[in-house]
């Protein structure tokens, strides 16, 4: 049997941490090796401890999680990160994962989404909470379509229908709530939104976003929540 992989808490709700912990404790995969209340006791934590992944909150009484996440990927690149926040906001997401982060949970879903993160980035990929597109694509569906301020060569390569589904797919929409809207089926999506990734040099969903963003295909503002 494989040796369980080591899981350090970081936040500064002691039963926020019982809860995770007793989530952890369902599998047979992780185990919990320390916890810590704040950053200075986290940051002292993992480099005792030097866990293969670390729970981090974003508000820590001390000072910021991601401010932590980037000192300790800067320490030990290995170490996964996987960030538990109450913001579903991009603009925390998006810097999240620029401080080093591998993966993002919504604390109100952290109960559904734990597990599935750790195996994510266990397995090198990058995570990001589903439930973070249900919560803002409400105020997205209503948004206006925005044209792209920038002539971005890359973009200009698509076509009009692979801008369109990439606009969507940057605000959070799934395949098949894309197919619906414009009529085709959920593995047709699925093609041009790899057609998208190829063509534009991107890896990840997180990635996408930012490029949209970027070129002002979304407005950030309308991510917050």
């Amino acid at each position: 049997m494989s040796q369980k992989k080591q899981v350090l808490i970081i936040d500064d709700h002691p039963l926020f941490r019982e809860g995770l912990k007793s989530i952890i404790g369902r599998s047979k995969q992780y185990e919990v090796c320390g916890e810590a209340g704040n950053a200075a006791d986290g940051l002292e934590a993992a480099r005792d401890l030097q866990p293969d992944m670390i729970l981090i909150d974003i508000s820590l009484p001390d000072r910021s999680g991601l401010e932590l996440t980037r000192e300790i990927r800067a320490m030990f690149e290995e170490t996964r990160v996987l960030i538990i926040s109450m913001h579903a906001a991009i603009n925390y997401i998006t810097e999240a994962f620029q401080a080093g982060a591998t993966g993002y949970v919504v604390k109100e879903s952290a109960h559904e989404r734990l597990l599935e993160g750790l195996d994510t980035i266990a397995d090198g990929h990058y995570f990001l909470d589903s439930s973070i597109s249900q919560e803002v694509v409400k105020t997205l569906k209503g948004a206006p379509v925005r044209e792209a301020r920038t002539s971005d060569t890359e973009f200009g390569r698509l076509t009009a229908r692979e801008q369109e589904i990439m606009r969507l797919l940057a605000e959070g929409l799934k395949a098949r709530e894309i197919g619906e809207m414009l009529c085709i089926s959920p593995k047709t999506v699925e093609n041009h939104r790899t057609n998208i990734m190829q063509k534009l040099g991107l890896h990840s969903t997180i990635e996408l976003v930012r490029y949209a963003v970027k070129i002002g295909l979304i407005d950030v503002e309308l991510w917050k929540v």
